[in-house]
């Protein structure tokens, strides 16, 4: 394996507890909860509030592009040390939102709440994405947080329609969930201090021209990183825009298998991120992100032209599986760029800009040019993403070893780590 194995245990990053791990990942899941939790809140806006579907659709829109510009408007605030405010502002506003929202049954206020709701929602992503930077070991981090997610999502898609799939519960269960990531946000591990920094230059050492280098050439993997995510995003978010239509109407796949999809695609990623978590850096991260990517092309251009509903089903449930592997990674990838959390704050938010995208995308391409080309252009996209993605992570693994601080000689090297 190349890559090496304590790459960042000098670079002032922290290893997990359970504390951090609470707060951490709770921030994060909550924050991002809307974005999962769409379908149901268009049914509850549709049913509860009596709104049409596209005036739903268009609320919750505007709910998840508020959520992705406040994420990129306060995630350089996040990188440099205002993480706790920025967390608890967001989540203490996300509560207030969304709480109006399923408690105040008057559309000006469930707009103006759900809107605000997605703003807070935003900081809390922003956030929590700053502190996972901070975590020693990011595959594992991404890999745990990934599996919180999906296990946190899954449990509340399952208690939503036994309460009742209305206002209160729909809107009301994620402001109670916010309400209870605030009370951890004291947890978070703050922007971390390399090491080496700690310790005092070198006497006698000049390493300001290839720090100055690295640090342009972070940042245009940083600047990289985040713009070939959003198009990931575009490409993922189009086929599961779709997904449903197209198995209906090319593969003959009827709602019980589609629910019957939903579920194991749950399941698939849990497994997945868990495999993640276990496998931390022993499997590498550029390997494993780059066959994810081939077999996700692979799979968007099976679920394109594949017309037997089993097939159908074994070719989304996989394409689901690999998506939340590559997903993983790509959040170690920004996490692994720069401890501070400036590359993994704002990176959830250039997804959701690229999702928000999505089903527009997906739709207007199946019906001008068949599901056949919308497989073979996703597919194509991925492919494409796939060489600066490779890039990218390669870079993200030198730049945690150059974090290292090298023991100056006549030091043990116990000394400094």
């Amino acid at each position: 394996m190349s890559e090496t194995s304590s790459a960042s245990e000098g670079s002032g990053r922290v290893p997990l507890t359970a504390t951090r791990a609470v707060s951490v990942f709770g921030v994060s899941v909550v924050g991002f909860m809307t974005a999962n939790l769409v379908p149901v809140m268009i049914v509850a806006l549709t049913g509860g509030l009596g709104l049409s579907v596209t005036a739903a659709g268009t609320l919750m829109t505007a709910s998840l592009l508020a959520c992705a510009a406040s994420c990129l408007a306060t995630s350089r605030w996040t990188a440099r040390g205002g993480r706790y405010v920025v967390a608890r502002a967001g989540l203490a506003l996300t509560a207030l939102g969304f709480g109006a929202a399923a408690f105040v049954p008057a559309v000006p206020v469930v707009v103006v709440g759900v809107v605000l709701g997605g703003l807070g929602a935003g900081g809390a992503v922003s956030a929590g994405g700053a502190a996972l930077g901070a975590l020693r070991n990011p595959d594992r981090a991404s890999g745990i947080s990934g599996f919180t997610n999906r296990a946190i999502v899954s449990v509340v898609l399952f208690v939503i329609p036994v309460l009742g799939a209305g206002m209160g519960s729909a809107f009301g269960l994620l402001a109670g969930l916010a309400l209870a990531a605030l009370l951890t946000t004291g947890w978070l591990p703050d922007r971390p201090v390399p090491e080496a920094a700690a310790l005092g230059p070198v006497p006698g050492a000049s390493s300001a021209a290839p720090t100055t280098t690295a640090s342009r050439a972070t940042t245009v993997a940083g600047v990289g990183l985040l713009a070939c995510f959003a198009l990931w995003a575009l490409s993922e978010d189009s086929l599961w825009a779709v997904a449903a239509t197209m198995g209906a109407e090319q593969a003959g796949l009827d709602e019980t298998g589609m629910g019957l999809v939903l579920s194991l695609s749950t399941l698939g990623g849990l497994i997945a991120s868990a495999l993640v978590g276990l496998a931390g850096r022993r499997l590498g991260r550029t390997a494993p992100l780059a066959v994810a990517l081939v077999a996700g092309g692979l799979l968007k251009l099976l679920a394109g032209s594949v017309t037997d509903p089993g097939w159908y089903m074994v070719v989304v449930i996989a394409w689901n599986t690999i998506y939340m592997l590559a997903f993983i990674y790509i959040i170690a990838v920004a996490a692994a760029l720069d401890a501070s959390g400036k590359w993994s704050a704002p990176v959830l938010g250039v997804y959701l800009v690229g999702s928000s995208f999505a089903p527009v995308f997906g739709t207007s391409v199946s019906a001008a040019a068949g599901y056949t080309v919308l497989g073979a252009v996703l597919a194509g996209m991925t492919f494409v993403l796939l060489v600066p993605l490779v890039l990218i992570s390669r870079h993200s693994v030198r730049a945690e070893a150059a974090a290292r601080p090298v023991p100056e000689a006549g030091f043990p090297q116990a000394a400094i780590v």
